[in-house]
């Protein structure tokens, strides 16, 4: 038996354990959302807005939680359907529209990835070792290749490790910067001084993409609805309640950043939490620091080339792309050839691009799959479903659609051409798969 939903045909099956409570589903989203970006990001936003670093970081909140909303709602109602790509399917049905949503996912992966392969041949690194940095970036690639290719079970079995390794960082550096304050030793008047050559609303919401790029990571709970157990009660929790958490965690940061250190020199740092715990004078050993940041990096960095290649498999499944992107390793039943892809990509961006471009292209890559997401929900309000499930006041999603629009605007020329050229491939691999399958139809015929 077959559910038809927009263009794709489900199949409808007995499904996954649904195994899965508030509260892990709260530690996995959270895991998530306090990623590596915060670790790379807090001396790019302090360039935009001097040490009123906190501001963008709540612009950024909010958006999070009025997308997080829309999540909610459809995660809840469509607890089998996971993604933008899928809602986006059930809501307008066109494949185009459907493809490129789930295309600009794999592509903010992709970039993603190089942005943190960027920042680990930083300041983190050479704290260890002195290297240099594109040599650094590139061997780190591969070797999430590597692992990304011997299999899923393997790059995901030691993510609970990193997130809590990683979250330990956050924690040292709260706790340190504490520290300093308790002691007087800090200056807390920086909080409300901005940027002195940047008017301080174009600072705020410039430096809030970037902040953005910290909450990123939601979207991939979607993934695990149907391992939830009462989802509609559980989904909304966890998901506000993770978003919150993390949203409280780096504000801690941003405060205790800024007292600690001189915005200006937390803007010229490749590694401004490790600059950080220098400057505090606590005593935690740089190289200690180091270690538990690259660790952070190479978790967000080796779970987005996953997430990218998993994408490319499934569109390529969905006759989205072409074939060759479903083609798996034997034995190890990898998708080798939307993996090496997706390597290859990132290599290429790691050494064009930087970290803060980077950072600012995925931003402007997932606002378009939230903006979809967005538009979907209420599009999908007349749907009815025969069970409960969380539902979005109307004014949220149209918010959320407001201010991913206000942020958008915000990005410069040279972001959406790069995102005008991520188009214009998917596009283009589009019909490359279309041409393809129309070929086998009629060879079939």
């Amino acid at each position: 038996m077959t559910e038809e939903t927009g263009t794709t045909t489900e199949k409808t099956s007995p499904g996954l354990k649904r195994a899965v409570g508030v509260p892990l589903l709260f530690a996995f989203i959270v895991g998530d959302t306090l990623g590596a970006g915060i670790y790379t990001l807090v001396g790019t936003m302090a360039s935009d807005v001097g040490g009123a670093i906190w501001l963008p970081l709540l612009i950024a909140l909010v958006v999070a939680l009025l997308t997080a909303a829309t999540y909610a709602e459809l995660i809840t109602k469509y607890p089998h359907a996971g993604g933008a790509a899928r809602y986006a399917d059930r809501a307008f049905g066109i494949p185009y529209v459907s493809f490129l949503v789930g295309f600009l996912m794999m592509a903010s992966g992709i970039t993603t990835a190089a942005a943190l392969a960027n920042a680990f041949a930083g300041d983190y690194l050479t704290a260890l070792i002195d290297v240099p940095a594109a040599p650094a970036a590139v061997v780190f690639i591969i070797l999430l290749t590597l692992i990304n290719l011997r299999g899923v079970k393997e790059s995901l079995a030691a993510n609970l490790i990193a997130s809590i390794i990683e979250v330990t960082g956050l924690v040292i550096v709260i706790v340190v910067c504490a520290i300093v304050f308790a002691s007087g030793n800090g200056e807390p008047s920086r909080l409300l001084e901005f940027a002195p050559d940047v008017p301080p609303l174009q600072g705020a919401f410039a430096a809030s993409i970037v902040a953005f790029f910290s909450f990123l990571g939601f979207e991939a709970a979607a993934n695990m609805a149907e391992e939830v157990r009462n989802p509609s009660k559980a989904y909304p929790r966890a998901l506000f309640g993770a978003i919150c958490t993390a949203g409280v965690v780096y504000l801690l940061i941003a405060l205790g950043a800024v007292i600690v250190m001189d915005p200006t020199e937390l803007a010229e740092s490749t590694g401004p939490l490790l600059a950080v715990v220098a400057a505090s004078g606590v005593g935690i050993p740089p190289g200690l620091f180091s270690i538990i940041a690259l660790i952070a990096i190479a978790n967000g960095a080796l779970l987005f080339m996953v997430m990218a290649s998993r994408v490319g498999y499934g569109l390529a499944e969905a006759d989205l792309l072409p074939r060759a992107f479903s083609r798996v390793l034997p034995g190890r039943r990898t998708p080798w050839v939307s993996i090496v892809v997706v390597a290859g990509l990132t290599i290429v961006l790691t050494l064009t691009g930087n970290v803060a471009t980077l950072a600012e292209t995925t931003v402007l890559l997932l606002l378009l799959v939230f903006l979809s997401a967005n538009v979907s929900v209420l599009v999908l309000k007349k749907d009815k479903v025969d069970h409960d499930h969380f539902s979005a006041p109307r004014f949220m999603p149209v918010l959320a659609i407001i201010a991913s629009i206000a942020l958008l605007t915000q990005q410069s020329a040279a972001i959406w051409l790069s995102a005008a050229v991520y188009v214009a491939i998917g596009s283009l691999l589009f019909l490359a798969a279309r041409a393809g399958r129309k070929h086998e139809e009629r060879a079939n015929a």
